[in-house]
């Protein structure tokens, strides 16, 4: 289980990816794709946030609930939220229920309508882009940080984000499209 392999349906994908439905579905349909919008990019950078030491089956699993409790991830609602908020999250058995996590994404929000005039996080991930690499072969030419992610972690605890570290970074940029890591023979990377 190291590189492309092909699934029940045939197509070759990355090998993790044909674990369950939840990856398969994800991989195929949003890992590694454009994501636009301060809403969007705010709820991968909670969700990469929340999976910090968890598996992220688990945070697809709870995706919608996620959704749910912090308001489609809408920056100016979440940075609303209060001590009662945080008592309700940690009480909502459909997230992961980390005060610490629950926390840094409040202040995440605060941090994210904060942000200087013109600045935004889409400038922010994109001033920290990594050249493009050739393909990897196998998930162990996939690296969990690069410097890149290290001066986009720094840069947005710069702004007061929080939880955010270079391997946080580096899984916001594979999310989101900022680097391809689909595998070499991967049917998703020649798509994209």
């Amino acid at each position: 289980m190291t590189g492309a392999a092909p699934g029940e349906d045939g197509r070759v994908r990355c090998d993790w990816a044909n674990g369950t439905a939840d990856y398969r579905a994800y991989h195929d349909q949003e890992w590694g794709r454009s994501v636009s919008g301060e809403p969007a990019l705010f709820e991968r950078l909670s969700l990469e946030a929340f999976q910090s030491g968890l598996s992220w089956i688990t945070i697809l699993r709870k995706r919608e609930s996620f959704r749910a409790a912090f308001r489609e991830f809408d920056p100016a609602v979440v940075a609303e939220f209060d001590d009662d908020d945080v008592e309700r999250l940690l009480q909502d058995a459909g997230i992961v229920r980390n005060r610490a996590k629950i926390l840094a994404t409040i202040a995440n929000a605060r941090a994210l309508l904060t942000l200087p005039a013109g600045e935004s996080l889409a400038r922010i991930l994109e001033a920290h882009r990594p050249a493009p690499r050739p393909a990897p072969i196998a998930l162990a030419d996939v690296p969990a940080v690069v410097p890149e992610s290290v001066a986009l972690a720094k840069a947005l605890r710069s702004h007061g984000f929080r939880f955010v570290g270079p391997t946080t970074g580096y899984a916001m940029m594979q999310a989101t499209g900022y680097v391809n890591d689909h595998l070499l023979h991967c049917w998703v990377r020649d798509s994209m």
